[in-house]
């Protein structure tokens, strides 16, 4: 019973095999440009805070940096998430 009511919430284009594997919200939103970017700034934020070594900045940055990263990584942006348009 509890199967019949999961495929019927099933969204375009997904099999019940990953259905609960990623919610709606972390799917992927950004195509291979929008990952080499993020990828790229990523790096150069985490970069920036090595050479920076001052601690809150520093920490800061690397937060952004990774967070950028985990964005690349998993082909996802927080901002269109939230049906923020982003250009990339």
């Amino acid at each position: 019973m509890a199967c019949s009511r999961a495929s019927a919430s099933l969204h375009p284009g997904e099999t019940k095999k990953n259905h609960h594997l990623v919610s709606p919200f972390f799917s992927r939103n950004i195509g291979l440009r929008g990952r080499l970017l993020r990828c790229l700034g990523g790096l150069a934020i985490l970069l920036a805070a090595y050479l920076l070594r001052q601690e809150w900045v520093s920490g800061a940055l690397a937060g952004a940096g990774v967070f950028l990263l985990f964005e690349a990584v998993l082909g996802w942006c927080l901002l269109r998430a939230c049906n923020i348009r982003t250009p990339l």
